[in-house]
């Protein structure tokens, strides 16, 4: 990808983000779900611990983790977006959590900074994730981890291109869900020990799927039909419903640092 494609991306997710940043604070997908609670019991934080949460978003997942770090910092490239998660963390009187905008590709942190850096629904916006994993392998000391959690994609052809068309047409600034085995081979190439430690079903209900992200009423029509009039084993996989509800894969990744 150019520079200048680049940073079209990046506008992009700040932009739309930007946009729609207040349904992210009171969203139960990423406020809550048995993927979190999972990712707060494998990090295992005992209290010294210095944390890094890449692509915070609202901050759900730094909130979750700060009353078991020292320190957390949440990083994203939408200030709104850092808004919402401040005053989530002030309503909950949470001192040790600071929200910065940054760039996952390219962070401002010294080499061996954290404990634990982590990032939930996120990666699937990032336009070089090995940069990105390069840089969060850069910044943990090391025998630090980091636990990435994401949708992940399929090896069939099929399933995989109607997933990412679905995705881009209700979110322009989706980049791609990686399959498990292009995450654990990225992960492999920036430097880390990686294996999956959780996998979940996500069901998104379809009006609040695309409701959260704002997605134009001709946008949320062909995605209806697309959903409606894909192959049967496409339907299957993601286990569409009669009103266009469906279920994707998620999955826990952990990386150490040797």
């Amino acid at each position: 990808m150019k520079p200048s494609q680049n940073t079209s991306v990046k506008a992009t997710v700040a932009r739309r983000f930007g946009e729609v940043a207040q349904h992210y604070r009171t969203s139960a997908v990423h406020a809550a779900g048995e993927d979190l609670a999972q990712l707060v019991r494998i990090a295992d934080l005992g209290g010294k611990e210095v944390v890094l949460d890449a692509g915070c978003g609202a901050g759900h997942t730094a909130l979750a983790l700060a009353p078991f770090a020292a320190r957390v910092i949440a990083i994203d490239l939408s200030e709104a977006m850092l808004a919402q998660g401040q005053m989530l963390a002030e309503g909950r009187g949470l001192g040790n959590l600071t929200f910065v905008q940054g760039d996952v590709e390219a962070l401002t942190y010294g080499d061996a900074a954290f404990d634990l850096t982590v990032s939930r629904y996120s990666a699937h916006h990032w336009p070089h994730p090995q940069q990105a994993l390069r840089e969060l392998h850069r910044v943990l000391r090391p025998g630090g981890r980091l636990l990435l959690g994401d949708i992940v994609s399929y090896d069939n052809f099929v399933i995989d291109t109607h997933l990412q068309t679905i995705e881009l047409l209700r979110d322009p600034s989706h980049v791609r869900d990686h399959t498990i085995a292009q995450w654990l081979t990225m992960l492999t190439e920036a430097g880390f020990t990686a294996q999956v430690r959780l996998t979940w079903p996500l069901r998104l209900d379809f009006t609040s799927w695309t409701q959260r992200m704002a997605t134009p009423p001709d946008a949320v029509a062909m995605l209806r039909k697309l959903l409606a009039h894909a192959p049967t084993e496409v339907q299957t996989h993601l286990q569409v419903e009669p009103d266009g509800s469906f279920t994707l894969q998620g999955a826990l990744f952990e990386g150490v640092r040797p």
